[in-house]
C-alpha cells in the first residue's frame, strides 16, 4: 500500500463513524454511510441498499454523488429483483456468527467480478448505463444476518477498484452496519416510549408532546387544534362478566376503530391514555371535520359486540370556546365534554362551546373540581 494511504483510510473510518453516531434515524445513518464510503474510497457515487427477504427486492435508501437520470438521492420507490444480483440470494440464506461477515467484490462495466454467484451481469449492465467503469458492493450485515449492502461506483474512465479497496470497503461497510443498527435501537426505543403495548396506539406522553407542539402552532399561526376525549363503556362489566383477556380484545378492537376514524383527519394522533380511557389529537383540520369523525367513532363503537358504545367530548380551537393558551385548557374543556356526553348517555359527541355563551361544557370545564370521591367527574387539572 503507498505511503499515507492507510493513515488516510484510517482517518476515514473515524470520519465515518463520528458521522454516524450523531445520526438518529437509520436513513440518517444511511444518507451518512453512502456520503462517508464515497468519499473514502474515492468514488463518483455511492448507494446504500436493504434487501427485503419478504418482497424478493433490492430497495435503495440513499443514493449519494454523481446521479445518473433517474436516480434520486432519497428515491421512494428505487428497487430491483434479487434475481437480477445472484449473488444476494447467496447471502439471503447465509448467517454469520461471532464477527464474521462475506467480503466486498469488485465488479466492472466489462463484466468482470469476482462476486460470491459470479459476476452479476445487472450490475455489469447498470454500470455501462450510468456511465460508470467500476464498482465495490460491500455486504451489510446485522445481528449475524446479511441486512443489505453499500454500493460505490467510479466512472468509467477512473482507474478501476482492485482488491485493496474491496477489502477497506469490507470494513467501511463493518462500521455502518454498527452504526444503522444503533439508529434502529434507538427508534424501537423511541417508539416504545411513545406507543401503548395493548393497542399499538400513541401513549400519554406521545399525546402531551403532540399538542404542546400544536398548540405552539395555534399561537404563532392560528392552526386550529381539537382534542376528542373518549370513555369506552362497559369496560368494568366486560371484564367483571366475561374476563379480562375479553376486557383486552374489547380495548384493541376498540383502539382500531379510534385508529380508523382518525385517518379521517389528516396528520392526527390517535392515543390511548390509560384504562377505557382515548383521544384523538388533530391540527390543521376544522372542528365540523373533527366533529364529523368523532360521530364516525360514535356510531361505530355502538356496534361492538360487548361493551355499551362510548362517550366522546370534543373541544377545539375551532369553535367558540374562548382562548386556548395551554394543553391542560384543552383537556379540560375535552374532558367536560366527554363527561356531559356520558352524564346525557348521548350516542353522539358533545362538542364545547356549541350550546351558546351559557354552554354547560364551559361552564363544567370552569367549575371547581368535585369534593365527592364517588363523583365520577374527573376534568383533569394535572397537563401542564
Amino acid at each position: 500500500m503507498e505511503d499515507g494511504t492507510a493513515d488516510r483510510r484510517l482517518a476515514a473510518v473515524v470520519e465515518l463513524a463520528q458521522a454516524l453516531a450523531t445520526a438518529q434515524t437509520p436513513q440518517e445513518a444511511a444518507r451518512a454511510g453512502a456520503r462517508g464510503a464515497r468519499r473514502a474510497m474515492g468514488g463518483s457515487f455511492a448507494a446504500v441498499s436493504a434487501w427485503e427477504r419478504e418482497t424478493g427486492r433490492l430497495r435503495v435508501l440513499v443514493n449519494d454523488g454523481d446521479l445518473a437520470p433517474g436516480e434520486e438521492s432519497e428515491p421512494e420507490d428505487e428497487s430491483y429483483s434479487v434475481h437480477d444480483f445472484p449473488e444476494i440470494a447467496e447471502f439471503l440464506h447465509g448467517s454469520w456468527a461471532r464477527g464474521g461477515a462475506p467480503h466486498a467484490w469488485v465488479e466492472t462495466a466489462e463484466g468482470t467480478g469476482a462476486s460470491p454467484g459470479g459476476s452479476s451481469w445487472g450490475r455489469a449492465a447498470a454500470l455501462r448505463r450510468r456511465g460508470r467503469g467500476s464498482c465495490v458492493v460491500a455486504p451489510l450485515v446485522m445481528h449475524g444476518r446479511a441486512w443489505g449492502e453499500i454500493y460505490v461506483a467510479r466512472r468509467a474512465g477512473e482507474p478501476v477498484f482492485a482488491r485493496p479497496d474491496a477489502d477497506f470497503a469490507t470494513v467501511l461497510a463493518a462500521v455502518l452496519a454498527s452504526g444503522i443498527a444503533q439508529t434502529e435501537r434507538l427508534a424501537e426505543v423511541q417508539r416504545l416510549a411513545f406507543t401503548d403495548p395493548l393497542t399499538g396506539l400513541g401513549n400519554r406522553r406521545a399525546v402531551d408532546v403532540r399538542l404542546d407542539e400544536a398548540l405552539e402552532r395555534h399561537r404563532a399561526e392560528g392552526t386550529a387544534v381539537s382534542l376528542v376525549v373518549c370513555d369506552l363503556n362497559g369496560l368494568k362489566k366486560v371484564n367483571d362478566q366475561l374476563g379480562h383477556a375479553v376486557g383486552d380484545r374489547l380495548l384493541e378492537r376498540f383502539g382500531s376503530l379510534l385508529s380508523l376514524c382518525g385517518a379521517m383527519l389528516p396528520g392526527s394522533l390517535a392515543a390511548r391514555l390509560g384504562g377505557d380511557e382515548f383521544c384523538i389529537v388533530a391540527v390543521g383540520s376544522t372542528a365540523d371535520e373533527v366533529v364529523h369523525a368523532a360521530t364516525e367513532l360514535c356510531l361505530r363503537a355502538a356496534k361492538l359486540d360487548v361493551g355499551e358504545g362510548v362517550a366522546c367530548g370534543v373541544a377545539s380551537t375551532g369553535d367558540p370556546i374562548g382562548p386556548v393558551r395551554s394543553a391542560r385548557r384543552l383537556f379540560r374543556l375535552a374532558d367536560a365534554a366527554q363527561y356531559r356526553a356520558k352524564a346525557l348517555r348521548a350516542a353522539y359527541p358533545v362538542v364545547a362551546g356549541r350550546e351558546g355563551p351559557e354552554d354547560p361544557v364551559l361552564r363544567l370545564a370552569d367549575a371547581p373540581p368535585p369534593t365527592d370521591p364517588t363523583e365520577r367527574r374527573h376534568i383533569r387539572g394535572h397537563h401542564a
